[in-house]
Formats: C-alpha cells, sequence, structure tokens
C-alpha cells in the first residue's frame, strides 16, 4: 500500500508524463521542492514496489499499475477541487485544503464525494441555497 508521500510522487510523475511526455528527476524535485536525491531515493523506492521504471541518468516511467494508481490519484485530487469550489471554499484556500485532506480520506468517502458532486452539478436549486447561506 503507497503511503501519502509515495502518493504524491506518483502523482507528480503521472502529471509531468502528461503536460511533457517525460518526467525527470529534477523536473519532479522542483515541482514537490524537494532535493533530487529525495526523488532518486523514493524512485527506487518506488521501483521496488512496481509502480516506476527507474534507470540511472534517465527519466522516470510510471508501470501499468502506476500509471493506473497515478490517474487514480490526479482524479481524486480534481475531484476534491471540484468539491470545494462547489461549496464555497475561496479560492486561495483550494489547492492547500485539497493537499491537507487527500491523503486522509478513504476510497470509500471519495466514492461518496463523488456521489455528491454529480448529485450537486445536477441540482443547480440546491448549490444556490448553498451559495445563498453564504452571503449571510
Amino acid at each position: 500500500m503507497a503511503t501519502p508521500s509515495m502518493e504524491d510522487y506518483i502523482e507528480q510523475i503521472y502529471l509531468q508524463l502528461e503536460a511533457k511526455g517525460e518526467a525527470r528527476v529534477s523536473d519532479v524535485a522542483e515541482a514537490l521542492s524537494v532535493l533530487p536525491s529525495s526523488v532518486t531515493k523514493m524512485a527506487q523506492r518506488l521501483h521496488r514496489e512496481d509502480y516506476v521504471i527507474y534507470e540511472r541518468y534517465r527519466g522516470l516511467e510510471l508501470t501499468e499499475k502506476g500509471l493506473k494508481f497515478g490517474e487514480k490519484l490526479v482524479r481524486r485530487h480534481d475531484l476534491l477541487e471540484q468539491f470545494l469550489r462547489i461549496i464555497g471554499v475561496e479560492e486561495h484556500n483550494i489547492y492547500g485544503d485539497v493537499e491537507g485532506i487527500e491523503h486522509h480520506l478513504s476510497w470509500n468517502a471519495m466514492d461518496r464525494i463523488t456521489d455528491l458532486v454529480a448529485a450537486m452539478k445536477d441540482d443547480t436549486e440546491f448549490v444556490r441555497k448553498l451559495k445563498e447561506r453564504q452571503d449571510f
């Protein structure tokens, strides 16, 4: 089972691959505000756990397991951002709030939040009433 730290690295590698077609140690380090040596150490661990293909002096690649998990992590992050926006959390707080809660929710809780976001998107009247309450 992946730790929150492992999840952060897998998510960032996934995002780098999606955006640039490659994930370099230096880019992942910069995005996570860590040293390149920390990325290398984690990449080696993720390689042992079959999430990442790691070879020295080469970019990082995700295995099939890593790709599936990375996509799931990115969806979780995006869904939590949507949820917080819908319920009216101030935009400047959203990223930090998501980072603070995403590793502490069960996948079951995420499934329920997914259902809730879908229901709220369908029920614009509910969202309108929610926003009215925030204006008090």
